[in-house]
């Protein structure tokens, strides 16, 4: 059968989203207010996200957390949720206040979150790689009634407990820890027991618009922000990931294909979470669907694509969400073909534009699934656009159109709206922006007027409404009055086969202002020489966008906490070694 042109596609895509969204369909809308700002929202989403949790309970007995070679069901977990809920309760904690987890990505993590947003209370997500300074600015901001913590985060909490329980009356509960505790604080053990669970969750009110979580942006410029998020944020970005989903099976069910039956014939879904929890991409973008649809969820120690790929064998996991760089060392490696991959049907994920030829890669990598992508940030509760299957082949460049009850606008520096197609800063309003800001009301004005969002990126949207992000406004160079940016540059050389990983940054220059710097790191066995680099690149972009300085780099390019490269650090190293 011949493929269907993207105009076809469109069109079909364009007609089963109004049929989705239609009065008394599935995902009909209405208008409401949040935040005294009008909006769209969806008119079958639930209250909130106890309301989701609790549905999950009706799964029994089926697999839903696996760490390494534990395992908890669904009927375990909900009675440990509900033993923890009870405890917090006891200890104090109410609706309105916080409760902070720091851990890597342990069972444990998944529970804690549960069972706190369970009391009415929210999550404050603590970035496990923070140091002892960086814990305490976040506590000291959020000042949570109780700290869930591993070993790892309690060795560098506890020269500084003894002054935030003196504080703010901070109480302790530690995870996998034999270290000995502050008086007062608790284990883990001690505190939560399955068998001896109560019947129930404790009763509480939650306002849909209630703070479910806080989450700190990362901090690049300045001190991070604790990101206010919303239950009606959260169960819209999980009604939004869910209609996304729903457009491929429709597009295939309006073809011919009996996707009811297909769905029928599936295995339990399995999920793996590469990423850490503290973050949107897989607290919200992961944890929340796979929960909601009864999938497994299988954590990971830490980042290692050979034990990745060792999973989800051994799981059959059958979707993939990591960042980009994740999915293109997982179909690179060299395991890949001596793996059993063929449980995965999806594989992709967010948290950095996905390059296109990673996007074709992925889909001759696969034997029954497709690439998907979404974009989103902290601030957005997760995704603002989604592309996958189908309409994810046919434009590979962009990350999707926007979500249902979301409205996009792209505006120049002026703020002034632009035309269709033309590049500038991308906007965007609707139920899942973030309330605000934890106790910075001056940062909450600058970022959000009347409701829309200023995202920082650099986008454009073509005339099916489907947005291509181009780049962080603050990663573009400017060389010469030129604007470079630098995700295309990054693009263009991902398509030589030697090439595993590149960064693409500003290198300050007296004449130009900018010059383009690239740092790149070969596939095992592969070599690349500048004279190659600037031959390759001069046939795919403009001679002003090649970079003037290259370094070939042994190891791998420094990430964040999320898998992104960080670009500022790195800057900060390959430049310094010019003068």
């Amino acid at each position: 059968m011949a493929m269907p042109s993207v105009t076809d596609l469109v069109a079909l895509f364009t007609q089963q989203w109004d049929a989705l969204t239609a009065p008394g369909a599935k995902y009909a809308m209405s208008e409401t207010e949040v935040g005294g700002v009008p909006m769209r929202v969806f008119e079958a989403a639930p209250g909130n996200m106890r309301d989701i949790w609790a549905f999950t309970a009706g799964y029994g007995d089926a697999r839903y957390l696996v760490f390494e070679d534990e395992q908890l069901s669904f009927s375990e977990a909900h009675a440990a949720v509900r033993s923890l809920a009870a405890a917090l309760v006891k200890a104090g904690v109410q609706p309105g206040d916080r409760v902070a987890v720091a851990m890597r990505n342990y069972p444990e993590w998944v529970l804690s979150y549960w069972a706190t947003i369970s009391t009415g209370a929210a999550v404050v997500g603590m970035n496990a790689w923070w140091t002892t300074k960086e814990m305490e600015y976040a506590l000291s901001d959020s000042e949570p009634k109780v700290l869930i913590c591993d070993d790892e985060r309690l060795e560098r909490v506890l020269p500084i407990f003894d002054a935030l329980h003196g504080g703010f009356g901070l109480d302790l509960i530690s995870v996998r820890s034999d270290r000995d505790l502050p008086a007062g604080s608790r284990r883990w053990d001690d505190v939560v027991s399955i068998d001896d669970a109560p019947e129930a969750l404790p009763a509480v009110a939650i306002d849909p618009d209630d703070d479910m979580c806080i989450f700190y942006t990362s901090g690049t410029t300045g001190s991070p922000k604790g990101a206010q998020l919303t239950h009606r944020g959260s169960v819209h970005n999980l009604l939004h990931i869910a209609f996304m989903q729903d457009i491929p099976k429709e597009m295939a069910a309006a073809q011919g294909i009996d996707v009811a039956a297909l769905e029928a014939a599936a295995p339990q879904p399995c999920v793996m979470a590469p990423t850490p929890l503290f973050h949107v991409t897989a607290n919200n973008c992961l944890l929340h669907p796979a929960t909601a649809i009864g999938g497994a969820v299988v954590l990971t120690h830490r980042w290692d694509p050979s034990r990745a790929l060792e999973l989800i064998e051994r799981e059959k996991v059958t979707s993939f969400s990591g960042v980009p760089t994740m999915s293109r060392e997982l179909v690179n490696h060299p395991e890949w073909s001596s793996r059993d991959t063929s449980s995965l049907q999806a594989m992709g994920g967010g948290g950095a534009a996905f390059q296109p030829d990673l996007v074709a890669k992925i889909g001759d990598a696969l034997e029954a699934g497709v690439p998907s992508t979404g974009y989103g940030l902290t601030e957005t509760h997760g995704i603002v656009t989604a592309n996958n299957s189908s309409m994810y082949l046919a434009k590979p460049a962009s990350c999707g159109p926007i979500v249902p009850t979301c409205d996009a606008q792209v505006r120049d520096e002026m703020g002034n709206e632009l035309p269709t197609g033309e590049a500038g800063v991308l906007w965007v309003k609707g139920p899942v922006i973030i309330k605000g800001y934890l106790n910075q009301p001056e940062a909450t004005a600058e970022a959000i007027q009347d409701g829309w969002f200023n995202t920082g990126d650099i986008a454009y949207i073509d005339d099916d409404g489907f947005v291509f992000i181009v780049d962080r406004a603050k990663d573009m160079v400017l060389r010469g009055g030129e604007n470079i940016y630098c995700s295309e540059v990054e693009s263009a050389i991902y398509e030589h086969p030697a090439v595993a990983e590149a960064a693409v940054f500003g290198v300050p220059d007296d004449r130009l202002g900018e010059e383009v710097g690239m740092a790149v790191v070969c596939q095992a066995g592969a070599s690349m020489t500048e004279e190659e680099a600037r031959a390759f690149l001069g046939d795919r972009i403009a001679g002003y966008k090649i970079p003037r300085y290259f370094w070939f780099l042994d190891e791998a390019l420094p990430r964040n906490a999320n898998g992104k490269f960080v670009k500022r650090t790195l800057k900060e190293q390959l430049v310094a070694s010019l003068s």
